[in-house]
């Protein structure tokens, strides 16, 4: 067993839908992309903001734009602005992060990325905090973030912690210890420094959208946070 491996439990050793399970006519980030991954048993990976107004949104983006279609920056407005003006491309709202937990009833683990925005990791690490002290277990969350500091304020709140480490930004590996886990960049996956940290550490990677890259990832990471690869390819190559 890793030395980590209790922090997290086995919902976590396995496929992680990124952002959901969306498609071609379920947006990412959405509740219908969140209640698919949930109907095919898997746990789900999700990015929150904080509003203007001190709420929680879910989307990957600062900006709204992609999502959406409309431009507007998510710490620029309040929960209100963003419920009346904004839509999904799949036409649903854009999801706070309480509508999530709520729809989730603890049933999926869920992978929880705190999305800092010109150094606001204070307030969102707090509000993140605040939000999940509704969570009775602690094995179905794990808080993950590519900024140190917002992850450090999400110790010892009985989570596990992964720090996200991408090529781009590979300096933040000597933070490593600091937390549970590594969440890692697929192409790092094979560096001697990770496999070695891998003997006695928890690894998830990401974004995997290859099914043979999967089967050949079993090796080297306990998770894998995976998009646009078949349900069913990614349950048997898991053996769910």
């Amino acid at each position: 067993m890793k030395r980590k491996e209790k922090k997290f439990g086995p919902d976590y050793l396995g496929p992680i839908a990124h952002r959901g399970l969306h498609n071609a006519g379920i947006t990412e980030n959405g509740l219908n992309a969140f209640k698919n991954a949930i109907d095919n048993g898997f746990s789900f990976e999700l990015d929150i903001h904080i509003t203007k107004d001190g709420q929680l949104v879910v989307c990957h983006d600062d900006d709204l734009k992609r999502t959406t279609g409309k431009e507007g920056v998510i710490e620029d407005l309040t929960l209100a602005e963003i419920k009346e003006g904004y839509r999904l491309l799949d036409g649903e709202e854009v999801p706070t992060f309480q509508e999530v937990l709520d729809l989730n009833k603890e049933q999926r683990l869920i992978v929880v990325e705190l999305k800092v925005h010109q150094g606001n990791y204070k307030p969102l690490a707090k509000a993140a905090k605040k939000a999940l002290k509704q969570i009775k277990d602690k094995k179905k969350i794990v808080i993950i973030s590519f900024d140190p500091r917002a992850l450090f304020m999400m110790r010892h709140t009985g989570f596990g912690t992964g720090l996200l480490i991408c090529k781009e930004y590979y300096w933040v590996w000597k933070w490593r210890f600091l937390f549970d886990s590594i969440d890692i960049e697929e192409c790092l996956l094979s560096k001697p420094e990770v496999r070695k940290y891998h003997k006695h550490h928890i690894i998830n990677t990401w974004t995997v959208e290859d099914p043979e890259h999967m089967e050949e990832n079993l090796a080297l990471a306990d998770a894998q946070t995976f998009q646009l690869i078949d349900p069913e390819v990614v349950k048997k190559t898991f053996g769910k």
